[in-house]
């Protein structure tokens, strides 16, 4: 899947969702899928392989990607997905699920690839997730073990995932209170009416007694 997505770049960055085409990764199409942001940290299923199937034990296009992870996982899973996004860069998960009843222990890695979508903007991504061991009974969810990420330019310094990351490995700036500000004021006319003097009133409220 790498080297399929690495072959659509042609000197990009990051290729588009467009140039993505089933029979270009036919050998892997069962663990394939593509996935759609839609909010920072989330992403939803655009369209996914038999495998993902086989595994949820059901159709899982439109479904929030963060639903193959235990609620453990998903804030660190969070913060690698929309590193992927926003530095952007690729990411490798190593994942698994433990024995349960019907359900033999399960591990496997999730490979995810940014895209261009059809305006420009990265907000797709191109993977895969590849388990090895007996699915058993489904759903099977996974905890995330792992993550490595890596820029897309060889030299350049991979995004820290992490919340309030910005991107091309910026740091966040430092948070600071909003000034307010009052417009001036014009000065009250001596011949104000008391309607207009009642309007210049201002509560102020002091210690209790």
């Amino acid at each position: 899947m790498r080297q399929y997505w690495n072959s659509l770049r042609q000197g990009r960055a990051v290729p588009d969702r467009a140039d993505v085409e089933p029979r270009g990764i036919r050998e892997v199409l069962d663990y394939a899928f593509i996935l759609e942001r839609i909010a920072p940290g989330a992403a939803r299923f655009r369209l996914a392989g038999s495998h993902l199937v086989d595994l949820m034990g059901m159709e899982v296009r439109g479904m929030p990607v963060c639903s193959v992870l235990n609620p453990d996982s998903r804030g660190r899973f969070s913060d690698v997905l929309e590193s992927v996004f926003k530095a952007p860069q690729t990411a490798e998960l190593t994942l698994r699920a433990e024995a349960s009843y019907g359900r033999p222990v399960l591990v496997g890695r999730m490979l995810l690839l940014p895209l261009k979508s059809d305006l420009g903007d990265v907000t797709r991504a191109l993977g895969c997730l590849a388990t090895q061991g007996q699915i058993g009974r489904g759903p099977r969810r996974f905890d995330m073990t792992g993550e490595t990420v890596a820029p897309l330019i060889q030299g350049a310094r991979a995004l820290p995932p992490g919340p309030g990351a910005t991107g091309f490995g910026e740091e966040p700036l430092p948070w600071r209170p909003p000034m307010l500000s009052r417009p001036p004021r014009e000065p009250l006319r001596p011949d104000a009416t008391p309607e207009e003097r009642r309007a210049r009133f201002r509560v102020i409220e002091g210690p209790e007694d």
